[in-house]
């Protein structure tokens, strides 16, 4: 698959999470737990690809560095929200505020990505370069989040 049809892939899978995430209420406990997990795995997962394959294979290019160190910094945003989410009560009124503030955060770096970051890929990367990335992205995602599924109330981190 062409790394950026996966990555555009997982976007939209993003925003229908966030999305329902928003919806829930204060009180539904087990489904916000649920979407907040689901959704931090996948983002983990998401992350791990872009920052260990094509970040690095993006920055080789020195018109990409300065849109690939923004990106770099937008995940390290989204990693402090996600983590402080994971230290409050799901049912807390503050969870629900920060929780907005990642949603926030979240859909600007994914439309950066879409409008900066990946139509500077299609231009300095050919389409067998994009299928060969796209394959062990998706490979590597695959076992970050078998990582997570294997065991679900570990702590998810991006492997570094």
């Amino acid at each position: 698959m062409d790394a950026i049809q996966l990555l555009k892939r997982d976007h939209d899978q993003f925003r229908a999470l966030l999305e329902k995430l928003e919806e829930t209420s204060d009180r539904a406990i087990k489904a916000r737990s649920a979407l907040f997990h689901s959704l931090k795995a996948e983002l983990v997962a998401h992350e791990t690809i872009e920052e260990e394959i094509l970040y690095p294979t993006m920055a080789e290019h020195r018109s990409a560095e300065d849109i690939v160190a923004h990106s770099y910094e937008e995940h390290h945003v989204i990693d402090v929200l996600l983590d402080e989410l994971e230290t409050l009560s799901f049912e807390d009124e503050a969870w629900s505020a920060k929780a907005h503030v990642l949603k926030e955060n979240l859909e600007h770096h994914l439309e950066d990505e879409e409008e900066d970051l990946f139509p500077k890929a299609l231009r300095l990367l050919s389409a067998e370069e994009r299928a060969d990335l796209g394959d062990e992205m998706e490979e590597r995602q695959d076992e970050v989040l078998e990582a997570a599924v294997a065991h679900p109330h570990a702590r998810v981190d991006k492997p570094r």
